[in-house]
């Protein structure tokens, strides 16, 4: 029997992207819910003093290349967003009301695959309110609600937790106090949750 763990996750990132696709398999096949953790990638860097691969140019190719690469062997539909990279700020908030009003699953389905299977400019106010609107979500409500103090609060206080656990990017799986990161580290985090 596999133990629920923890997925720290940032739409922005790619892998992240690749990690959430595995997990819904995962989840399907084990009967399991593995607890999404949402953080401010950036944020994360920052705290931890990294610069991101998106800024380091000859990691920036790799990482276009590597992200279809992986996607292609696990038949994962992915397409690197031209737009990249993308400002997630407002689209994690998002998770916070996702997650409090239970439509979480839904809404990082729809985000993700907007960002890197339909290629769509998720830095467009525009496109993210069409986006929202075909969920059935009033942008203008969940936006205004997306803004508040306490939302903002909650996503500063999730992304300075996890950099106290010693998490310092996205994709990362925790279970047992232990950090997996990268989304090929997914088979490793399973097999400690199957201790």
């Amino acid at each position: 029997m596999i133990k629920s763990f923890e997925f720290y996750f940032d739409f922005v990132s790619p892998y992240s992207y690749i990690a959430h696709k595995e997990i819904k398999k995962l989840e399907k096949k084990e009967s399991i819910k593995i607890k999404y953790m949402p953080v401010l990638l950036g944020g994360l860097h920052n705290l931890n003093n990294i610069v991101a691969p998106a800024f380091i140019p000859a990691k920036a190719k790799f990482m276009i290349r590597d992200c279809k690469m992986i996607a292609e062997k696990r038949k994962i539909k992915f397409k690197f967003n031209s737009y990249f990279p993308i400002k997630s700020l407002n689209l994690m908030r998002g998770t916070i009301i996702a997650q409090e009003d239970d439509f979480q699953k839904f809404y990082i389905d729809k985000v993700f695959d907007s960002i890197w299977q339909d290629g769509l400019n998720m830095n467009d106010q525009n496109i993210i309110d069409k986006v929202l609107k075909n969920i059935q979500i009033n942008p203008k409500t969940f936006f205004l609600r997306a803004s508040s103090q306490s939302v903002k609060n909650l996503l500063i206080k999730k992304t300075d937790e996890a950099y106290e656990k010693g998490i310092f990017g996205a994709p990362t799986f925790l279970i047992n106090s232990k950090i997996f990161w990268g989304q090929d580290r997914l088979e490793f985090a399973i097999a400690e949750a199957s201790k």
